[in-house]
């Protein structure tokens, strides 16, 4: 079921999403060679409870860690641990947290040290895909406007968008309807309204699509062992463009 949330539901989001942003930019200024992905996951959800949240990943369908930390042919899910960062690495960092039982989420890519060209542009292509796809998130537009501009942005770019995950609506549940995946036809999909809340998030390979999950479970790897960039905020919907919350 698609729910549109009232005034004081978008406030509690937007709370959410303010500690989302904090602790991105955060943890971008800890990002460094020798630094584990454990203990970025450690900083992350010490800040999101000192600043008042939640967080949302924690045990969400058994999910162990706090933050999913993604590198390099890591798509998402990655599972914090002793991994140590590397120089040229780049790694996708996804941060949910929740506030009076409302939920925001976010995620970005970022460089380790000194990265390859390729590396940099995927990520400025991914960034740059979502907001060519929000400019499509205004009330009576419908899902696949979103998507595709995503999509044809992302590929004009000689890159590909992930077909087996996709972005989602988000609210009192972390996932709920409708889905929100970067490709596809437009003029199709459900019709938006004002204030559904939606976290629209590219995944943005440098190879092929096609992508497999790791013996850990969880872990969404390039099938082909190229790179994979993301990037993804949560928004509200409105009459114009739509208000980003994690930003």
């Amino acid at each position: 079921m698609i729910t549109i949330k009232s005034e004081a539901e978008l406030d509690s989001m937007r709370a959410a999403g303010r500690i989302v942003a904090m602790v991105l930019k955060e943890l971008e200024k800890l990002i460094r060679p020798g630094i584990t992905t454990k203990e970025l996951d450690e900083f992350a959800e010490e800040y999101i409870i000192k600043n008042g949240g939640i967080p949302s990943f924690k045990g969400l369908y058994g999910y162990p860690a706090s933050i999913c930390t993604s590198v390099n042919d890591e798509v998402v899910h990655g599972i914090p641990g002793m991994r140590r960062l590397e120089d040229g690495d780049i790694i996708s960092i996804d941060v949910g947290v929740c506030v009076d039982g409302l939920h925001a989420d976010a995620a970005r890519t970022f460089a380790v040290g000194k990265i390859s060209e390729t590396a940099r542009f995927l990520i400025k292509v991914t960034e740059e895909s979502f907001f060519e796809g929000i400019k499509n998130a205004v009330a009576g537009k419908r899902v696949g406007d979103i998507s595709n501009s995503i999509q044809r942005y992302v590929e004009s770019r000689g890159f590909s968008v992930v077909r087996d995950l996709v972005g989602h609506g988000i609210g009192r549940k972390f996932h709920e309807s409708p889905q929100v995946p970067n490709f596809g036809k437009a003029g199709v999909g459900i019709r938006l309204i004002k204030n559904m809340t939606l976290a629209v998030e590219p995944m943005v390979n440098e190879g092929s699509y096609k992508v497999y999950t790791d013996k850990d479970g969880w872990t969404v790897k390039t099938l082909d062992g190229k790179l994979s960039a993301h990037y993804e905020n949560t928004i509200i919907v409105t009459e114009s463009l739509p208000e980003i919350i994690t930003l």
